[in-house]
């Protein structure tokens, strides 16, 4: 059967229209003095703009959001707990750059380490729990590295546990987005820890060194900064407004100052251009398209799962939303068999697609039932 395009647009756009509903990446250009970056809208995984995100480059300390993956994945696996205590080597001990400041043949908590990695960007931390979970730092740079890989960061290779730079250690801006959407969705009973804004170990009181958790407008509540001289600035950042959540991450920029700025104003940016709506609801009828030789005569038609896009608000007088479907399909079908697509488009923009599928069985009719269904066909041209 040739495929049929039914644009029930009318009625469905004439609603999302009115609720503000629009297509992706039509907003007003955005330039960024960072050298890589890219900001996703994670309620619709839609990238919103990007620039360089897969250059390899040397992500600095944002790469301990790798090594807080893996003691997070331990900790929900019962291998590790907030009080375990680990063991601080001279090697630890010894560590320079950004320090929680342990002290040598000390034992330390666990939650005590994480709190020095994520608002201390303690170094000597990352080491501790390097070695209490793999033996050495080096062999836990290699399971680190294993393990991104199998989370979809295709372009990331960690030679330590601290972002130390290294020519070998390098990530991309497209891999820390997804890290970072990992373990916000991975460990969400963890992730309150990324908004706490200052920690005090032995003594000393270290502030949280992610700008925008003292900016109450951007709405953010994590992730990690990054800083070496080859590096710049940069930082991984996530924040939620009215339930929707962005991932921003950017690297290479010229000052403490302007990673503050430059970040306010990207989110600020992907929050106001664009906004996520649903459109349907997975197992809500979407249309009706005709059945060849079944039960009935037409199968409703809906969607595998929540179907919902992000759009650029700049884009929403012209959104079409077009059902894709074969002019009759042929019986049986099963609840859940694919039948066509729906498509929604905008010019300019990405077209989005979702498979389209029965919503309820459809069986095939009976012998004669097919008999006189192809009689009348072949009489007065009509489909069953």
């Amino acid at each position: 059967m040739t495929a049929v395009r039914i644009r029930f647009a009318a009625a469905v756009a004439a609603a999302l229209v009115a609720a503000g509903l629009v297509l992706p990446a039509r907003a007003a250009t955005l330039e960024t003095i960072g050298k890589q970056a890219i900001l996703v809208d994670l309620s619709t995984n839609t990238v919103l703009f990007e620039k360089n995100a897969d250059e390899r480059m040397a992500p600095s300390s944002m790469s301990k959001l790798m090594t807080l993956y893996m003691v997070f994945e331990a900790l929900k696996e019962g291998r590790l707990s907030f009080d375990h205590t680990l063991p601080v080597s001279e090697r630890a001990w010894r560590m320079q750059g950004s320090k929680m400041f342990v002290e040598l043949n000390n034992t330390i908590k666990v939650l005590d380490l994480i709190r020095g990695v994520i608002i201390q960007s303690g170094n000597d931390a990352c080491i501790v729990l390097a070695e209490g979970l793999a033996g050495s730092e080096q062999s836990f740079a290699e399971k680190m590295t294993k393990r991104a890989k199998e989370l979809g960061l295709k372009n990331t290779n960690l030679i330590n546990s601290t972002g130390w730079p290294d020519p070998n250690h390098y990530m991309t801006a497209r891999d820390l987005s997804v890290l970072a959407e990992r373990l916000i969705r991975d460990f969400p009973e963890y992730y309150h820890l990324f908004s706490e804004k200052e920690f005090t170990y032995h003594g000393i009181k270290q502030g949280n060194r992610n700008p925008l958790l003292y900016r109450n407008a951007t709405g953010v509540d994590g992730l990690k900064t990054g800083h070496t001289e080859v590096a710049g600035y940069g930082l991984t950042a996530s924040g939620e407004r009215e339930g929707r959540r962005l991932v921003l991450v950017i690297n290479g920029l010229p000052s403490m100052q302007a990673r503050a700025d430059e970040t306010s104003r990207l989110l600020e940016w992907g929050f106001r251009e664009f906004n996520a709506y649903a459109l349907f609801k997975a197992g809500e009828t979407v249309e009706e398209v005709p059945v060849w030789l079944g039960a009935q005569d037409k199968v409703p038609v809906t969607v595998p799962q929540d179907l919902k896009v992000t759009m650029a608000r700049a884009d929403r007088p012209n959104m079409k939303v077009t059902l894709v479907a074969n002019q009759a399909v042929a019986a049986p079908i099963k609840k859940g068999d694919v039948v066509g697509k729906i498509l929604i488009s905008a010019p300019g923009a990405p077209t989005k697609e979702m498979p389209a599928v029965a919503a309820v069985d459809v069986d095939r009719l009976g012998f004669f039932g097919r008999a006189f269904a192809a009689a009348r066909y072949l009489v007065l041209g009509e489909g069953s």
